[in-house]
């Protein structure tokens, strides 16, 4: 079980992982538009890698059971949209989500959902999976840039 003071420190990195997502993605922009691996990146942070379930409904929206078809996902009419629209989401989400979180009670961070995929999930374990996941998403933009010269 984590300390009080380890929780606060991933909540602070999901409070900081929007701020840290623009900074990451600042050059990235342009690229991002028509392209399926930013694509469907920003789609995972806004959706399948948090509680919002746009993306799933947007994949839905397409074909039954999708899996590794990000090209044809890219040319769904909002990836032409504003990048901009993706950015409000994840900043709103991260807010709420810090709100929530940071006034969970200590007596709470044991309890337990039944996740329809992976079962029963601790609150504290969710913590620590998107604390870390809104990194790997950081560092996978950054090697993104690198590789492509962006």
């Amino acid at each position: 079980m984590l300390s009080a003071a380890e929780r606060l420190e991933k909540i602070a990195s999901i409070r900081n992982l929007p701020v840290v997502l623009e900074a990451s993605m600042r050059r990235t922009w342009r690229y991002a538009v028509g392209h399926p691996l930013p694509i469907g990146w920003l789609d995972c942070a806004t959706g399948r890698s948090s509680p919002c379930r746009f993306s799933s409904e947007r994949i839905c929206s397409y074909e039954t059971h999708p899996h590794g078809r990000e090209a044809e996902w890219a040319k769904l009419p909002d990836s032409s949209m504003s990048i901009g629209s993706s950015r409000a989401i994840i900043r709103g989400l991260h807010e709420r989500w810090v709100s929530l979180l940071e006034a969970v009670p200590e007596s709470s961070w044991n309890r337990s959902a039944l996740h329809p995929e992976i079962g029963e999930v601790r609150l504290e374990s969710l913590l620590l999976t998107y604390a870390g996941h809104g990194q790997n998403h950081i560092q996978r933009i950054k090697a993104l840039r690198t590789t492509n010269g962006w």
